[in-house]
C-alpha cells in the first residue's frame, strides 16, 4: 500500500514538474515570439527607407546630411546581432529622429508635402512607428510574464535547474522619457 501512494506522489510530482517546466518554456517562447514582431517592423521600415530618401531627395538636395544620417542609421541597423536587443533598439530609436527631420522637411517644401508617393511613404513609416512601439510593448508584457515565473515559486526551482535567465526589458530613452520644451 506504501508503494501504491509513494509512486502516487512522485507521479504527481513528476507532472508537476513538467507543467511547470513546459509553461516556463511557453511563456519563453512568447517573449521569443515579441521580439520577432519587432524585428519584422524594423525590417519593414528599413525596406521603405531607400524609397522616402529617394522620394525626398529630388526635392531637397541640399539635405544631404540629413539624408546620410539616415541611411547610415539604416545600414548600422542591419549590422547590430539579432540578439542584441538593447543596441538594436537604441538605433532605432535614432533612425526614429532622424526620420522625424526628414518628415519635416515636409513643412520646409510645399511641393514635397503634395507629393502623393511622399504622403503614401510617410503614412506607411507612420504607421510602421506604431507597430513597431505596440511590439515593444508587447514585448514587455512578455518579458514581464517570463520573468516573473522566474522569480516565483516552484518555477524559479526548475528554472535555475535548466539556467533560464531574466530577459531585459526594452527601455525608453532618457530624452524621450523628458517633457516636451514649450515656449508662448
Amino acid at each position: 500500500m506504501i508503494w501504491i501512494i509513494l509512486i502516487v506522489v512522485l507521479v504527481i510530482l513528476g507532472l508537476g514538474y513538467v507543467a511547470i517546466y513546459n509553461g516556463l518554456q511557453t511563456t519563453k517562447v512568447y517573449t521569443e515570439e515579441s521580439w520577432s514582431q519587432i524585428d519584422v517592423q524594423l525590417k519593414r521600415r528599413n525596406d521603405l527607407i531607400p524609397n522616402l530618401v529617394e522620394t525626398t531627395k529630388g526635392y531637397a538636395a541640399h539635405e544631404k546630411e540629413t539624408f546620410a544620417k539616415v541611411v547610415e542609421l539604416r545600414n548600422q541597423m542591419t549590422q547590430v546581432p539579432n540578439d542584441d536587443h538593447q543596441q538594436k533598439m537604441e538605433v532605432s530609436n535614432q533612425l526614429t529622429g532622424a526620420l522625424k527631420s526628414i518628415f519635416a522637411l515636409a513643412e520646409s517644401y510645399p511641393d514635397l508635402k503634395a507629393n502623393q508617393e511622399f504622403t503614401k511613404l510617410m503614412e506607411e513609416l507612420t504607421n510602421t512607428e506604431n507597430k513597431i512601439a505596440y511590439s515593444r510593448q508587447l514585448f514587455n508584457s512578455s518579458a514581464a510574464s517570463y520573468n516573473q515565473k522566474l522569480m516565483t515559486f516552484p518555477s524559479n526551482i526548475i528554472a535555475k535547474i535548466h539556467g533560464m535567465l531574466k530577459v531585459n526589458y526594452l527601455e525608453v530613452p532618457a530624452e524621450e522619457k523628458e517633457a516636451p520644451k514649450v515656449s508662448f
